[in-house]
């Protein structure tokens, strides 16, 4: 009973995966995120490995809470994900989900450069696992 979680950018696709309780997000992956766009081969492999049951996706809101252009790019290219992967898909905001990545890999020591293939994954982690800590709350 997994979830995936995604930070869905235009170069990059970020990837985490929630344990089957749904308690802990951990990063998973970094997929590429124009090749995705035309086959989405790569992520029907992590949810088929994983037994993903629901996708979790960052939703990019405005300071303000407001969705602008990239929100409804994100919301059109999870919808088409669901649709092909037959998932349930669920948005979660991610406004600030990359500085507190980069600010959580800073701390435990991962130079810039080496962050740029990793932040991707772990901003999923922390999109995932702010999912995961609400729908606890809300029970």
């Amino acid at each position: 009973m997994r979830l995936l979680g995604l930070d869905i950018g235009e170069a990059r696709v970020g990837v985490a995966v929630s344990d089957p309780g749904r308690t802990i997000a951990s990063p998973v992956a970094v997929l590429d995120g124009r090749r995705l766009v035309r086959d989405i081969a790569p992520l029907r492999e992590l949810v088929e490995e994983y037994e993903v049951v629901g996708l979790v996706v960052g939703l990019p809101l405005g300071m303000g809470g407001t969705e602008g252009a990239q929100a409804l790019l994100v919301r059109d290219i999870a919808a088409r994900f669901a649709l092909e992967l037959a998932l349930p898909v669920a948005f979660c905001d991610e406004r600030l989900s990359s500085r507190e990545a980069s600010r959580a890999m800073s701390g435990g020591g991962v130079s810039s450069k080496r962050q740029r293939g990793r932040l991707d994954m772990v901003a999923a982690a922390l999109i995932l696992q702010a999912y995961l800590d609400g729908q606890r709350r809300a029970d």
